[in-house]
């Protein structure tokens, strides 16, 4: 399935991997680049060392294209930025601020930039500031959330912009992938389908949560920070979301009781203290497969509808 995507980034199919903090790491980048998708690897917070370690554990795991994701907020974005540069790592994606002051150096080393967006106006600023596509991400999605939903943001942008547009958020098979063209979109972001792949290191709690989630087994936390993220529903995310509706916790004290807990919930399954984040098409993932036959499986059926 050829489109600008696929052309852009060297890729057999348009999908990008979602850039999961604490979930995106090597093994999971490779095993989607080898499967004809671009792979990436989550910069987070984490320490430089052991991100460049992660990109050079990709490179022995593919030769194929990946990238890094870089959340622009976060303390150590610079450093990330120039390691990028430093590793010749081909792609990156950007959340969570404006990518504006690293374009250059990273425009000047060839590597590709694709802005993660929740809105018309922010898309169109990436693609002044020099973006070579956009990933319009609608609510659906898992993690942090904007408002706008996939089949309303998606066109929009398409609408908006010259340069091509990824649709994320909602999409675990080939009708969200059919949908999302349809849309204009010219490659898409998968995230919660790929928590339940072999490749995924997450704990087995967390990837049971997944399969076992039904469509309403999800719930937004962290209204109140300004800063909402879409979990699977368990005892904490829903305690946690009452207390924010009820006014019971401040933003501060949301903050230290959620401080770490993602990582609770990916290394150590911690159903007390950890937050599962995960998005709403959770609903439809109900078995754990090879990321390669998640792949070919969405596009074979992708295929056949927009065939039709």
């Amino acid at each position: 399935m050829n489109t600008k995507i696929t052309e852009l980034l060297g890729i057999k199919y348009p999908i990008i991997q979602g850039g999961m903090a604490w979930v995106a790491e090597s093994t999971l980048a490779a095993a989607v680049s080898n499967a004809g998708g671009l792979g990436l690897i989550a910069g987070g917070s984490a320490p430089i060392d052991y991100l460049r370690d992660q990109i050079r554990n990709a490179k022995s795991l593919t030769d194929k294209p990946f990238g890094v994701n870089i959340m622009l907020m976060s303390p150590n974005a610079e450093d990330l930025a120039q390691l990028v540069i430093d590793e010749k790592v081909p792609v990156v994606t950007t959340g969570a601020g404006n990518p504006g002051k690293f374009m250059e150096g990273w425009k000047n080393a060839g590597v590709k930039v694709i802005p993660v967006i929740p809105s018309v106006a922010l898309a169109k600023r990436m693609e002044r500031a020099g973006a070579d596509a956009v990933v319009a991400e609608g609510t659906e999605s898992g993690g942090h959330i904007g408002e706008n939903t996939t089949m309303c943001l998606v066109p929009q942008v398409v609408d908006a912009l010259e340069i091509p547009v990824i649709a994320a958020g909602g999409i675990a098979d080939g009708r969200g992938i059919a949908a999302s063209f349809m849309l204009g979109a010219e490659g898409v972001q998968v995230g919660t389908r790929f928590l339940a792949s072999t490749e995924c290191k997450i704990h087995e709690t967390y990837k049971q949560l997944v399969i076992d989630a039904k469509d309403t087994d999800n719930v937004v936390t962290g209204r109140t920070t300004g800063h909402p993220c879409r979990n699977v529903r368990t005892k904490f995310s829903k305690k946690l979301a009452q207390d924010e509706f009820k006014g019971n916790i401040t933003p501060d004290e949301f903050e230290k009781i959620t401080l770490g807990s993602l990582r609770k919930a990916v290394q150590d399954g911690n159903l007390e203290e950890g937050s599962f984040l995960c998005g709403l098409i959770a609903g439809m993932v109900n078995e754990i497969k090879p990321c390669k036959d998640i792949i070919e499986e969405m596009f074979a059926q992708a295929e056949k509808l927009l065939g039709r």
